[in-house]
């Protein structure tokens, strides 16, 4: 594998994209870039050993970045360093072949050989495209397969309908009406909060590098970057195992899920201004570790995939925690009150239970008050024929995204498709 880090250790984008300005508004400028590849890997010989229609790939991306540019879709491109594009992708079936036989399959890419592959897919389709990126000193291969809806169909569900409330202390409330129950956070990150600090402390001795002085970082820094690297790496590998697995679980015992409608972006966003700045930063540090998107996600397409139904209620208008499940009556209530107590009925439970009964009882149209209407919450299901299977490929959304109208000056940027 030594060589194959050659191959990518200064990405061609940095040459390519040169090119683009000299040559742009002369015609085509993307069969402009194709035809000079020849040329190009006379001089930069190390590209020989590339497959061409990865560097197509990359040149397609060059040409997309400046050609939203030039429309005032975006700023001009910047030069991207190794770190930013550490791989290269395989646009077609040319170049590179998946063999599934076994418990471990292998990839083979052209000019470099065989690789065996950790594990194998629950399902399998037809290979389309491979992407291989290189991550914290380790290899990963994203392939992307089609897949029928009968393949697509094979999760087994149960027939329960559940709400869910996501939350810091409990990274789940979940509810069907009569059962409860919680899912407390794991904390993976404040966990290893405390080697992490210790690591960076012993870093901020060490030299780092630095461009404007032409420095160098030292041996001793790039190690112990190298172990704090591993150290996150570790937390995200153990987050994402655990979502998997909450989500399974859920999935497995209902087919029919209500939640609120995440906004984690806006809900993480920094206090710029007051004196419970750092109190917001430790918030935001717990929202991301329970991982409450990447959750939210999991539960969707396993949802999806077992052919349920799934909902996200708008929380602007139901207002879960602020509504009584049992009345429908609306109160505020500040972030320290964990307990729902209503003035009107008399109900009294926990609040993150009260929220997810809230939002369970709205999605299936019986919330005391409410109208429920569903073309004001997003209703997912695979079985419906309004949602369909979306093209996974990566050039397919490359060229889906370059089609999006301009919402100020109206420009589209039309797709150049190749009918190689």
């Amino acid at each position: 594998m030594h060589d194959l880090h050659l191959i990518v250790e200064e990405p061609c984008e940095r040459k390519l994209s040169r090119t683009v300005l000299k040559t742009r508004g002369t015609g085509d400028s993307l069969v402009e870039f194709n035809n000079s590849l020849p040329a190009f890997k006379e001089v930069w010989t190390e590209y020989k050993e590339c497959n061409s229609m990865t560097l197509q790939a990359t040149l397609k991306r060059v040409d997309y970045a400046f050609n939203r540019w030039f429309k005032g879709l975006a700023k001009r491109p910047k030069y991207k360093s190794i770190k930013h594009y550490s791989g290269w992708t395989y646009p077609s079936k040319t170049g590179w072949k998946v063999h599934t036989t076994g418990d471990n399959g292998y990839l083979e890419l052209a000019k470099i050989g065989s690789i065996q592959m950790r594990g194998k897919a629950r399902i399998w389709g037809t290979p389309t495209t491979c992407t291989i990126v290189y991550r914290n000193r380790k290899w990963y291969a994203s392939i992307t397969v089609n897949i029928t809806e009968l393949q697509a169909a094979t999760r087994q569900t149960d027939f329960g309908s559940v709400g869910i409330d996501f939350g810091c202390k409990s990274a789940l409330a979940i509810t069907d009406g009569e059962n409860h129950s919680f899912i407390e956070a794991p904390k993976f990150l404040r966990k290893a909060e405390a080697k992490i600090k210790r690591l960076s402390k012993g870093k901020r001795r060490k030299r780092p590098p630095n461009r404007r002085k032409k420095q160098k970082a030292s041996n001793r820094w790039k190690k112990t970057q190298a172990k704090i690297s591993k150290v996150t790496r570790k937390v995200a590998n153990q987050r994402q195992n655990w979502v998997h697995q909450v989500a399974t679980d859920i999935v497995s015992c209902n087919s029919f899920v209500a939640t609120e409608k995440l906004e984690v972006s806006k809900m993480t966003r920094s206090s710029k201004k007051g004196k419970r700045k750092k109190q917001k930063a430790g918030l935001n540090k717990s929202i991301l570790d329970v991982g409450m998107g990447m959750l939210r996600s999991a539960i969707e397409y396993k949802v999806k995939n077992a052919g349920g139904v799934f909902v996200e209620v708008p929380t602007r208008k139901v207002k879960p925690s602020q509504t009584c499940p049992k009345c429908g009556n609306q109160a505020k209530k500040t972030l320290d009150e964990r307990v729902h107590h209503c003035h009107e009925c008399g109900l009294e439970m926990d609040r993150d239970l009260a929220a997810a009964l809230v939002m369970l009882l709205w999605a299936l149209g019986i919330l005391p008050g409410f109208g429920t209407s569903l073309a004001d919450a997003d209703v997912s299901s695979s079985t419906s024929e309004t949602c369909k299977r979306k093209q996974t490929g990566s050039m397919k959304q490359l060229g889906q995204v370059k089609r999006q109208k301009h919402s100020h000056t109206g420009l589209v940027v039309e797709t150049q498709t190749s009918t190689k």
